[in-house]
């Protein structure tokens, strides 16, 4: 199904943001040779940096968000809340993907984040958000603070 759906939008890249099979990248490169695939790797403790390990060789990026998979009602993003980003830094010098950062960076503490990390790149939703809308100073002071690093 995921295949059939790449295929119809046309995109170049799919973001997994959910547990997948390790089989299943293997089925979505064989078929679409061009798609970069990149795996959301909710940061919980420790044992993400061993996730992180078995998925890079088999993905061409890996998002690190705060998230979880395991609840009723899983959560795969957008919550708002920070994780330990000493364990993002172990995860970015244990694989031979790009890294992306996420999980409730803002303009007051991108700059930390960024440094003690070193993604390849950020990713951003809730912080530059007022009541639900994106908020242009926000969105601003955010791009203003991370270019400084």
């Amino acid at each position: 199904a995921i295949i059939k759906q790449l295929r119809r939008c046309g995109t170049n890249t799919v973001q997994i943001c959910d547990s997948f099979p390790i089989d299943g990248y293997k089925k979505i490169k064989d078929a679409l040779s061009w798609m970069a695939i990149v795996q959301v790797i909710h940061v919980r403790g420790p044992e993400s940096i061993e996730e992180a390990m078995a998925i890079a060789p088999h993905v061409d990026g890996i998002l690190l968000d705060s998230g979880n998979q395991s609840l009723a009602v899983k959560e795969l993003g957008g919550t708002g809340r920070i994780h330990d980003w000493e364990i993002s830094r172990a995860i970015r010098e244990a694989v031979d993907v790009p890294v992306l950062l996420a999980g409730g960076l803002n303009a007051d503490n991108v700059v930390e984040a960024i440094r003690l990390v070193r993604p390849f790149a950020v990713d951003l939703c809730n912080g530059v958000r007022t009541n639900g809308t994106l908020d242009e100073a926000k969105l601003a002071s955010f791009f203003s603070r991370a270019a400084g690093v």
